[in-house]
């Protein structure tokens, strides 16, 4: 399979949808959207209710054999409108789905680089892709279910050890590209948790993470242990 069976054009539905969402970013203290791309050959995720929120964007990738999506699916999809699409994959191959996830994650980081792409699958295969996105400053993680993503753990979270659990496995996604003081890890808490923590909370998940060793405060640098 090679990678020019992978370019596709994007379809009327999805770049009317893709230029509505550019001409109508927000300013500064807007939520950044959250694309959800989603391996339906490798995962078939039963809870597509929590993304129904304005920042998500879903797109279902289905495999050339799939004959079918499941209700709960369908049923998700109508209800999220324009937030929501799927793609059939029209060939065959090896990696054929991936590719197309590759793809159209370039398209849309091209028109709004401030996104951030969750790649929904239990293919480690799309490892390197996310460590290569970001290299080149695009916000990109993997899950195993829909559950995972760092956004949706975050508003699911309730007591103080869940939330510093949320960030630290953020933290450990971010690779070398952690913030490096204070200001911005405190920035960063915030913003996962979609600037709805107090100032108060913002503080008790440092401090915890600084009591336990996860982190070291020197002035205003911030060093990291994390956990395994």
């Amino acid at each position: 399979m090679g990678i020019n069976q992978a370019t596709v054009f994007l379809s009327d539905r999805l770049l009317e949808w893709l230029n509505k969402i550019v001409r109508s970013l927000g300013g500064p203290g807007s939520v950044r959207t959250n694309y959800v791309l989603i391996d339906y050959e490798n995962v078939q995720p039963g809870a597509l209710t929590v993304l129904e929120q304005e920042h998500f964007k879903v797109i279902v990738f289905v495999g050339a054999n799939q004959a079918k999506i499941s209700f709960d699916v369908a049923s998700a999809i109508q209800r999220m409108g324009t937030n929501a699409s799927y793609i059939k994959i029209s060939g065959n191959g090896s990696n054929a789905l991936d590719f197309h996830i590759a793809f159209y994650v370039g398209q849309l980081s091209a028109a709004e680089p401030d996104a951030y792409f969750h790649i929904i699958s239990k293919d480690t295969g799309f490892d390197p892709l996310i460590t290569h996105l970001k290299s080149k400053k695009i916000f990109a993680s993997r899950s195993k279910d829909v559950m995972e993503i760092p956004i949706v753990k975050a508003a699911n979270s309730k007591t103080p050890a869940e939330k510093q659990a949320v960030v630290l496995a953020n933290l450990k996604q971010r690779g070398s590209s952690k913030p490096r003081t204070v200001k911005t890890l405190s920035s960063t808490i915030s913003s996962l948790f979609q600037k709805t923590l107090t100032n108060k909370e913002v503080e008790a998940i440092l401090k915890g993470m600084q009591e336990q060793g996860f982190i070291s405060i020197s002035d205003t640098k911030v060093s990291y242990k994390l956990p395994a």
